[in-house]
């Protein structure tokens, strides 16, 4: 892109606590902006008295309330500890940290994609829509389906990222989506935020 033309990219970058990993999440856009998540904060829900399901790979995720439907591939770490993504050239496709717990097992289950890219809006651009109470359904391929509802979407800025409440312990079905988010900074060349959907295992 020439230089006297407006660049649109992002770069996402959380630290994944004491597994030592960073997620770093490059995008290329155009306006206009993701959706804010409404700012609420997260609250605790009572942990269903669901036992955990078998591990199995996530196939489909589904977010009715937002209009999301993509598949989804394992994603693991790079040489240099940073968490993968799907290539920008699947744009509709977001991965699942398969180094972590699949979705209905205990502790929780991570799913990351792009927000944006040259052609438009990406899979995940609409995470921000989210609200406390929407359901968020991931198909697995021993054909269960783990239902999941959202406990609060909320966004961080990168520096401040909540690695404990994403990857930490715990003894309930979670599930965490991630993407980018917030102001776009032009010098910087990226957004300043990670937006995160926190959710409980209801069914």
């Amino acid at each position: 892109m020439s230089r006297n033309r407006p660049s649109w990219a992002a770069r996402i970058v959380a630290l994944l606590g004491a597994a030592g990993l960073g997620l770093v999440t490059s995008v290329v856009a155009a306006p206009p902006a993701p959706p804010r998540p409404a700012g609420a904060p997260v609250g605790a829900r009572p942990a269903p008295a669901l036992p955990p399901l078998p591990r199995a790979e996530p196939v489909t995720v589904r977010a009715p309330a937002i209009g999301l439907d993509a598949p989804l591939v394992p994603v693991g770490a790079d040489a240099r500890g940073r968490l993968e993504v799907p290539s920008l050239d699947r744009p509709a496709i977001a991965g699942w940290y398969r180094h972590g717990p699949s979705p209905g097992e205990h502790g929780n289950a991570v799913l990351v994609g792009h927000v944006d890219t040259t052609a438009g809006p990406a899979v995940f651009f609409d995470l921000g829509r989210l609200r406390a109470g929407d359901t968020v359904r991931v198909e697995r391929a021993d054909g269960r389906v783990a239902a999941f509802a959202v406990d609060g979407v909320t966004a961080y800025p990168k520096d401040r990222f909540p690695s404990d409440l994403v990857y930490g312990p715990n003894p309930a079905a979670g599930l965490r989506l991630i993407t980018c988010g917030g102001r776009f900074d032009p010098d910087r060349r990226s957004y300043v935020d990670n937006v995160v959907v926190f959710a409980t295992r209801v069914a």
